[in-house]
């Protein structure tokens, strides 16, 4: 079953175009183009704003002009909603469409139908949490793709009626194969459930929750601020006496912190992907998950190993 559903991906892939003009289709995330692109194949053009990799504080995304005249003619913009893109709104004033702006007609916000995790690390009074309307990163929780590409194919099909059966076969094709990763991703962490990790920012819940592991605490005491010393101090006395195994970083984490933390706490430091196209191996949606699923469960060994850290 699964190599049938694998080969219908393909055979679709490679089906002949239609000869259509293309629908143009921008994204917030190249998560989000990857999707798209795998709801519309030959039948969609897809830009992303932002790339693969940037700082997550504050979300700062630098759009070129091209981009933004790639936007004011799109079909539909497709983003990740929430308190995600705070740098989106001063690109929408500069493209100055109303079918664009939040709760326009030509706007998709996936983050509609998604069960939304909220932060529970504690706050002081004067510090505020960046993701208050719900964590933005749903798209590591593979299983999220779900709802996602159903939203993008009716937006689609919305544009292009005439193809919205393609649309659905090539939607179908794709979960077939998310379907035999996930049993894949499961069962080579499944030895590791119920392992405590501690985040450098709060990317990874919904990894965590998928998989099983228990986030412990997070480097950042709230999102976008920094530690202080006794802060980290108290979060290292913590983490070895409730045996974390990990520290879950992205790219664009500070090594040497997350190196420091995890030395400090007895654990394991894991650079993990966040994004597609943010390693050489994250090429697609579902090379992204192998990629991060292979670093995690190699770092999980190497600290459950006896006398190894």
């Amino acid at each position: 079953m699964r190599g049938l559903g694998a080969l219908a991906l393909v055979l679709l892939a490679v089906a002949p175009a239609s000869g259509a003009t293309p629908i143009e289709v921008v994204t917030t995330s190249t998560d989000l183009k990857s999707l798209v692109e795998v709801v519309g194949l030959d039948l969609v053009r897809v830009t992303s704003l932002a790339p693969a990799v940037h700082d997550p504080h504050p979300h700062a995304v630098d759009v070129k002009a091209s981009q933004i005249a790639q936007l004011k003619s799109a079909a539909l913009l497709v983003r990740a909603g929430l308190d995600d893109e705070p740098w989106l709104t001063r690109v929408l004033q500069a493209v100055n469409e109303p079918r664009l702006k939040p709760g326009g007609s030509d706007v998709l916000d996936c983050s509609k139908g998604i069960r939304l995790l909220h932060t529970d690390v504690p706050r002081g009074r004067e510090e505020r949490a960046a993701h208050d309307s719900g964590n933005p990163h749903y798209l590591l929780d593979p299983d999220n793709a779900r709802p996602v590409t159903t939203a993008i194919r009716d937006a689609l099909a919305r544009i292009a009626p005439a193809h919205r059966t393609r649309f659905d076969a090539h939607r179908t094709g794709f979960l077939v194969l998310l379907d035999a990763r996930l049993a894949r991703w499961s069962e080579a962490l499944l030895p590791y459930k119920g392992s405590r990790v501690v985040l450098m920012h709060e990317t990874w819940p919904y990894l965590a929750r998928r998989f099983g592991l228990i986030v412990a605490g997070a480097v950042e005491p709230a999102p976008g601020v920094s530690p202080s010393p006794l802060y980290l101090a108290d979060l290292a006395k913590r983490m070895r006496d409730s045996d974390v195994k990990l520290v879950i970083g992205g790219a664009e984490s500070n090594d040497a912190m997350m190196r420091l933390v995890a030395a400090q706490g007895g654990a394991r430091p894991v650079t993990l992907i966040s994004s597609v196209g943010g390693d050489p191996e994250a090429r697609s949606y579902l090379a992204l998950f192998d990629l991060n699923v292979k670093r995690l469960t190699a770092a999980l060994a190497a600290r459950s190993a006896p006398g190894l850290r």
